[in-house]
């Protein structure tokens, strides 16, 4: 059902990916889910504690456009295809949804498919060192640890974050879930309140 649900909401949707160069420093992401009816899964990965930036955080599929790509699209399937080996002809875009941006200024367009079940990823060691499936029911059911607060100028203020199988999920990778959630599923409310304790970065 949730997928069914899913399907709907984005097939109601008239939001369209801006073209690349509306955007300053663009990127895109893709927010794969798999085709079980009753329990579908995201696909996320964990970074490369070899990595300069971000490493060992655990983020969406994708990266920053690249001169040829075509459309942001095409950048988020790239970039899918390269980190896990998701090779682009099984993915069902169901569409994009709005543009976030990061707190340095990147904006992210994130782009929804969907994915045959029980496929075999290929990791890109240079980029990450792990791939693994989380269902989208273990997010709307808010079983965060904490709540990060941010004070910061652009993107997000706010973010739950998880622990799932020895993986912490946070900042813009859980916010960005939560925020496609919230709109998809009416019944779906995940809000900065919660009982779980509360780290403020701010204060170092």
């Amino acid at each position: 059902m949730m997928l069914e649900r899913l399907r709907l909401y984005l097939s109601q949707s008239d939001y369209e990916a801006p073209p690349v160069g509306a955007l300053e420093s663009p990127a895109a992401v893709l927010i794969a889910i798999t085709e079980h009816e009753e329990a579908p899964a995201v696909v996320l990965t964990r970074r490369s504690l070899k990595l300069k930036n971000h490493s060992g955080e655990v983020s969406l599929p994708g990266g920053k456009w690249e001169p040829q790509d075509r459309t942001l699209q095409e950048t988020a399937l790239r970039e899918a295809e390269e980190e896990i080996g998701l090779d682009p002809g099984v993915v069902e875009v169901l569409g994009a949804l709005p543009v976030f941006q990061t707190w340095k200024g990147v904006n992210v367009a994130p782009f929804v498919g969907v994915i045959p079940p029980h496929l075999e990823f290929v990791p890109n060691y240079d980029e990450l060192d792990e791939i693994f499936l989380v269902p989208l029911s273990f997010f709307v059911e808010d079983q965060r640890i904490r709540t990060d607060v941010f004070e910061r100028e652009v993107g997000h203020v706010w973010s739950p974050a998880y622990e799932f199988d020895g993986f912490e999920i946070w900042g813009f990778t859980a916010r960005l879930l939560i925020n496609f959630l919230n709109d998809a599923f009416e019944e779906v409310e995940i809000l900065r309140e919660s009982p779980a304790p509360i780290k403020d970065w701010s204060q170092g």
